[in-house]
Order: structure tokens, then sequence, then C-alpha cells
């Protein structure tokens, strides 16, 4: 028994997002979406986002384009172009503290995570940057995914879970998640586990060098 935080990334999605809603809207249960900017050029999408932080859920920054990880990519312009420009389209939506979590690419953590750039824009905003530490695979195995990350929430307190809301079939077990969940005793909630939050608010809250692709960025 223990907590469980729900997260979706890569949306918003027409055809995924609304039943994700609709489940989380009749088991009452609050969740994260970390959305891509380049989704919320479209009216229709942005409008599934808007639906999500009415209903109570967290809105966060997923990058703009999902197409490398920021600690990766040679682009003098990542942050502006990945990050800025994907909070200026999600707008009024944004939590506060604005949310970011970086692009792992395939749910791996490792200092290809963020760049120094990244690291020192992430501050100067006071953004809150959150990890997980439950990627059940939706994506490779869309019926299994379940019971791989019923598995993770027995082994620890709390759990983070990144799911999608792009993938039809995998989110059409996510009722038979929540009554799982609830069927073992956990406790769904919004909040994040400490360990998944490197930074709170702008401020440096644990080590951050493991996350990081400059080794300079540990201790100063």
């Amino acid at each position: 028994m223990g907590d469980v935080a729900l997260s979706f990334d890569n949306g918003p999605d027409p055809a995924v997002t609304p039943i994700v809603l609709d489940v989380l809207a009749r088991r009452g249960v609050k969740a994260s979406f970390f959305v891509l900017g380049k989704n919320l050029a479209s009216p229709e999408r942005l409008k599934l986002t808007e639906r999500a932080a009415a209903e109570g859920h967290r809105i966060g920054n997923h990058s703009y384009t999902h197409r490398i990880p920021l600690g990766d990519d040679p682009k003098t312009d990542a942050v502006d172009s990945e990050i800025a420009k994907s909070e200026q389209l999600i707008g009024a939506l944004a939590e506060t503290p604005k949310l970011f979590r970086p692009f792992g690419g395939g749910g791996k953590i490792g200092p290809h995570l963020l760049s120094r750039a990244a690291l020192d824009h992430l501050v100067a905003n006071r953004y809150t940057c959150v990890l997980w530490n439950c990627v059940p695979e939706d994506w490779i195995d869309q019926d299994a995914w379940v019971d791989r990350a019923l598995r993770d929430a027995s082994t620890r307190p709390h759990t983070l879970v990144v799911m999608h809301d792009i993938l039809p079939r995998a989110m059409s077990h996510l009722d038979r998640f929540i009554s799982a969940l609830a069927g073992a005793g956990h406790r769904i909630t919004l909040e994040y586990p400490a360990e998944c939050i490197p930074i709170e608010r702008g401020e440096i809250v644990r080590d951050i060098s493991g996350f990081v692709s400059s080794p300079s960025a540990a201790g100063d």
C-alpha cells in the first residue's frame, strides 16, 4: 500500500485524451498531463488541455517537439524552441509553479535529460522539474503495462507512473488500473515523490549531476 501519482505524457490526442479524462472524472481521480507544445498549435487539442485544467488536473510542459533529449540536443536555441515555446502555448493553463518534465527517450534517467542551459532556464524561471520512478512501457505492450505498474507500486511508498494519452489500446485499461490500485489499498494523489523532484520552484533540492549533461552542473 502506498501513494500513487498518475501522469500522462505526449498528448493531448483528440481520440484518446477525452477517454482518459472521462475515466478520471468517473473515478474522481486527478492526474498530471505533460503536454507537447506542438500539439497545442491545434485548437482542438488546446481545448482538450483546457478541459483537463478545468477538471482539476495539472498541466505541465513536456517540450515542444519531443524530438531529442535536451542534454543531447546540439541546437543553441534548444531551450527557447523546446521549453519556452511550449510554455507560451500552455499560457494561463500552466501550474503555479510551472511544471517541466524532460524527454527521457524510453523512460531512461540520465545526464541526457537536461543541458546546462536548460537547467539554468528552469532555475531562473522558477520551474518545478518532474521526473518519474515508474515507466510501465505502455507503448511497448499496450495490454501488460497494468501488471507492471502494479508491481512497481507495490515496491515503494510513493510511485509516479508515466502513461501516454496517445495510445488507445493502452488507455482502454486505465479504468482497470485505477480499480486495481484501489483494490490493493493504494491512495491516488496529485503529489509527487520527493525523489522525482530535483528542482522545486526554481531551487535545486537534490543532487542534479545525474540529470544534466554538463559535469559542472552538480554543485554550483
